[in-house]
């Protein structure tokens, strides 16, 4: 047996979002693969939250966090290892990593971030451009990225999202109670409270629609260490429901009317799957990367256009399409967590065979 591959970890001591879902839901995916236990090791800092795994075994390195961990103290433990890093940062030192770098965001809207933050990655990116083998989440962002850091749109794979995690879970209807739903209609938006996903457009939309008891739901947090928060929409039919569990995710897409998606810019988008597996209607923003992975399954609105979004809430307001709810179903067929790790074991092991 080859000498293992090690996994950064660093991904288990950040808040969830959709990269860290990527990072966990591969190391999930890798560990279901034979001879896990021999082939991958998990390395994280200290404080970092478990991960329950059947086969692949953590490892704690010591030291300080952050950036400064991943640097010094992972780049010294795995110098001699093939490293895959999931989280779009890494050793930029290290000759036989693999890094999946999840959009070229802080090239194409340096805007959304605080500015320390898109200067640091930018540096980062192009770093590990000249030595790591890159990995992205969809063709879109293979473009992007390709352009952005002046390679060859084929040096870098695609390993895609997926809502996996999310079929075939026990709903928590207790959150319907819990938010005074269960007699109401509501929409539904999942992402943190970030200027990317545009959660504004949604409550501007809301306005336009005057049944008051109809209820627009933010599912996410407020992450304010890489962009400014968003500000908090000024309207008591706006409910934010800060984080949640993916159970009462599963609730809250199951009985929505369906789920909106406005985002500005997004290398994947998870929520749209989400949805989709849990036979919600989806109304996502017309970009690049929301086509890409919704195709003819969702409804689509200029993200700078609240009119348009309420003439698409107002449409699922009608009742559902059974014909675009199935087509949602077989689009999310086409993404696979089991996949992508798959993806990535193969790249791992063919370019340091």
């Amino acid at each position: 047996m080859a000498e293992p591959i090690l996994i950064n970890g660093r991904f288990l001591t950040q808040p969830l979002s959709g990269v860290q879902r990527y990072a966990r839901e591969i190391v999930r995916a890798l560990d279901r693969l034979p001879h896990a236990g021999l082939r991958y090791r998990l390395m994280v800092p200290s404080g970092a939250d478990p991960l329950p795994l059947d086969r692949i075994q953590t490892f704690r390195l010591s030291g300080p966090g952050g950036h400064l961990w991943e640097q010094v103290r992972l780049a010294d433990a795995t110098h001699s290892h093939r490293l895959l890093s999931l989280c779009g940062a890494g050793p930029v030192g290290h000759s036989r990593q693999l890094v999946v770098i999840h959009d070229a965001a802080v090239f194409r809207r340096p805007d959304l971030f605080r500015p320390r933050y898109a200067l640091a990655h930018r540096i980062l990116d192009r770093r590990l451009a000249k030595r790591a083998r890159l990995a992205t989440v969809s063709r879109f962002s293979q473009g992007e990225l390709a352009a952005v850091l002046n390679l060859a749109p084929d040096a870098i794979a695609v390993a895609p999202n997926s809502a996996d995690h999310l079929r075939n879970i026990p709903p928590d209807t207790h959150i319907l109670r819990a938010l005074d739903l269960l007699e109401r209609r509501y929409f539904v938006a999942v992402g943190n409270l970030t200027p990317n996903k545009n959660l504004a457009v949604a409550a501007r939309a809301l306005i336009r629609l005057p049944d008051p008891d109809l209820r627009l739901v933010f599912v996410g947090a407020r992450l304010t260490g890489v962009v400014s928060a968003a500000p908090t929409p000024d309207d008591p039919r706006v409910i934010l429901a800060g984080r949640r569990t993916d159970p009462e995710v599963a609730a809250l897409l199951r009985g929505a009317a369906g789920l909106i998606f406005p985002s500005l810019y997004e290398g994947f988008g998870i929520p749209p799957l989400e949805a989709m597996v849990q036979g919600c209607p989806v109304i996502a923003s017309d970009i690049p990367a929301t086509r890409e992975v919704c195709a003819d399954a969702a409804l689509y609105f200029d993200p700078t256009d609240d009119a348009a979004l309420a003439d698409r809430m107002g449409t699922l307001l009608k009742g559902p399409n059974p014909a675009r709810i199935e087509t949602g179903l077989r689009r999310a067929d086409l993404y696979s967590w089991s996949r992508s790790a798959a993806i990535l074991a193969a790249l791992l092991d063919s370019t340091w065979s």
